[in-house]
């Protein structure tokens, strides 16, 4: 049997088809990759799903034959199907505003402590469950989630993955299963909602169709198919006793628990519970991530990267800091020009220079961090003795060492490639090739290079900073 798993892993900012093999230890390769990014029509923003569903096909090609693939990507957003399983229209992108006004809507119908015990999902205004009710759905029959959307035309199977589901707001948090009262009492129909699925689960095998363009076959799994399910499903922890913030456009902070905190505090920490592997609970909150820093690379073109971090690493400490989840900065657009309004609402002076505002950037990432890691430590009674970081985010020194710093905790920084290596071993355990996600882990582990940062100084800076902000 080959050794040999494909990974669609699609991201907010790119996507990228991997291949991993288990032959000797855990090795991961690049078949292709390719941009992700919101398209504005008449006023809309949306996601551009067949260009994506092109370069996929394309990655599968390269990829070559495989034991089986899975497809993971970002939360909430969906595609609907009429009746004929055709696409009604191009998935529209989680930052578009058309659900302003929702939240509180629903809040008014249901009741806000009603929401939180069925589905202990955090409020955040694209929640699936809000989306849902600002769409037509006249002509809709199927809501797919977007790594489903994909699966389905791979495979022409329907079905919803739990840990997806979890987070549309939609899915009762104990049983696992679609909240039913919930969606009828929102007059939702029932059955727009697929049957779910569990990690590891087979879809079936590739469409001939498909299988004849890319030039093989193979099964299609179900994996944790929430990118960040993926991601911590590939922490590489010894133990319970750790904390995890998955980093790149998004970094989700939180702790792995056996089961849901769904007490008054934790709804107004705005805390969420979603669906791991193996019955577990990411129990987290979203903070808004390197899309601050990645807007601001935008408006300044030409920029390195680079250079941009080791000026930041000389510039003055907290010159300015802000709160990373003011919903000023979750659109597209010029960045910097919103740090340095949030700067002079907060009584601060904004940052005179890129370097300047990437430290900003940083250092209010950090805070956010800190918070988080603690909130979930407090909230849950989970203790931690070390904060793992992996995605994206665990490259930039610069803000794994500010984040130990803040949280007064050593940060273990990698892999870079988290989501897709918990793609391919819950695809390898399925294969009977590791035994469980405790030996996932090992291998990530031990196969993976790995920083380790060390929390300087007593931390009182921090705390003053953050006394400034929350």
């Amino acid at each position: 049997m080959s050794r040999r798993f494909a990974a669609v892993d699609l991201g907010a900012s790119s996507g990228r088809v991997m291949v991993a093999d288990l032959s000797d230890g855990l090795r991961l390769t690049e078949a292709h990759r390719f941009p992700n990014g919101p398209v504005r029509v008449a006023g809309r923003l949306h996601w551009d799903i067949l260009g994506l569903y092109r370069e996929i096909l394309a990655g599968l090609g390269a990829a070559g034959p495989v034991s089986s693939v899975g497809v993971d990507a970002w939360a909430v957003d969906y595609g609907l199907l009429d009746e004929s399983g055709s696409l009604l229209g191009n998935p529209v992108h989680y930052r578009d505003d058309r659900t302003r006004g929702v939240p509180e809507q629903v809040a008014a119908t249901v009741g806000a402590a009603t929401l939180y015990e069925v589905s202990g999902l955090q409020v955040l205004p694209f929640n699936t469950i809000y989306q849902l009710l600002a769409d037509r759905l006249d002509q809709a029959a199927t809501m797919l989630l977007i790594p489903d959307l994909i699966g389905y035309w791979l495979t022409g199977e329907l079905g919803a993955e739990v840990t997806n589901a979890s987070t549309t707001g939609l899915l009762d948090v104990r049983t696992r299963s679609w909240a039913v009262p919930l969606i009828e009492r929102l007059g939702l129909p029932p059955e727009l909602f697929p049957p779910l699925r569990q990690p590891g689960e087979a879809l079936g095998g590739l469409r001939r169709d498909v299988a004849a363009e890319i030039g093989w076959s193979a099964p299609v799994r179900a994996v944790a198919s929430h990118d960040t399910a993926s991601a911590v499903a590939a922490v590489p922890a010894s133990g319970p006793a750790f904390a995890y913030i998955s980093c790149g456009t998004w970094s989700l902070a939180g702790v792995e628990l056996p089961g849901p905190v769904l007490t008054p505090e934790s709804r107004a920490a705005n805390f969420t519970n979603e669906a791991g592997v193996d019955g577990t609970v990411r129990y987290l909150r979203n903070v808004m991530g390197l899309w601050l820093l990645q807007e601001c690379l935008r408006a300044w073109p030409g920029s390195d990267l680079g250079d941009l971090l080791a000026a930041a690493a000389g510039e003055r400490p907290f010159a300015a800091v802000v709160d990373p989840d003011e919903p000023v900065f979750l659109p597209p657009g010029d960045m910097p020009a919103r740090i340095a309004a949030e700067c002079r609402r907060t009584g601060q002076r904004p940052p005179a220079s890129p370097a300047a505002y990437v430290r900003c950037v940083l250092e209010s990432l950090a805070l956010g961090h800190r918070l988080a890691v603690r909130q979930a430590m407090e909230l849950s009674g989970r203790e931690v003795e070390v904060v793992h970081l992996v995605g994206g985010g665990s490259r930039n020194e610069l803000l794994c060492q500010f984040t130990a710093d803040a949280c007064g905790l050593p940060v273990v920084a990698g892999p870079a490639e988290a989501t897709t290596f918990g793609n391919v071993l819950v695809q390898a355990r399925a294969a009977g090739l590791v035994s469980g996600v405790a030996e996932m882990r090992a291998l990530v582990a031990s196969s993976q290079p790995l920083r380790r940062y060390e929390p300087a100084g007593s931390g009182d800076a921090w705390a003053e900073a953050a006394s400034r902000l929350f």
